[in-house]
């Protein structure tokens, strides 16, 4: 009998489209286990262990940090960062998909912490989600952490969207309430 349970199953399990599956890796962004590039008045790079090697290129400069990935770094564009002055938080959450049949990162999400304009305090906390894809990786989505009780499955929601996202032409995506800055 299961031979023709499985005959009679196979083309439904053919026919069926292959959905990649999602998951969450997360490392430490600890800047002092992290090898200075170049430091000067202006500011300072960092190379910074990511997920299983995972390049990561942070860098900081006029109060404002950003963050490049990726095994061909200096062909993708400058880092982004936020507007006001910020840092960031202490760990990285890596979005991996199986959709090439193993588990790869396709986007991170960072806390960053953004300074108030008048005093110079943290106040805000954004998560940025940024996708990773060769010659296309950038931000696409920001989350307001406070403003948001759900903020952490709104980010894994935009990170599985990544590779759709053209960072030439999309714009970034402010998802859920913002009032950040």
């Amino acid at each position: 009998m299961k031979p023709i349970l499985l005959g009679a199953c196979l083309p439904l399990l053919l026919a069926a489209p292959a959905h990649a599956a999602f998951n969450s890796a997360y490392t430490d962004l600890d800047l002092n286990q992290c090898l200075v590039l170049d430091s000067d008045d202006f500011g300072t790079q960092w190379s910074c262990p990511g997920y299983k090697g995972y390049p990561m290129l942070v860098s900081e400069g006029d109060l404002r940090f950003s963050i490049r990935y990726g095994f061909n770094i200096d062909k993708e564009p400058r880092g982004q960062t936020l507007g006001p002055f910020n840092e960031l938080g202490p760990k990285l959450e890596w979005r991996l998909s199986n959709a090439s049949g193993r588990w790869l990162p396709i986007a991170t999400i960072v806390r960053y912490h953004t300074a108030d304009p008048e005093s110079g305090e943290n106040k805000g906390q954004v998560l940025v989600v940024t996708q990773l894809a060769d010659g296309n990786s950038c931000h696409i989505a920001y989350i307001d952490a406070l403003a948001n009780d759900n903020a952490n499955e709104l980010a894994r929601e935009a990170a599985d969207k990544s590779g759709k996202f053209d960072c030439a032409k999309d714009e970034i995506e402010t998802i859920g309430e913002f009032k950040a800055w």
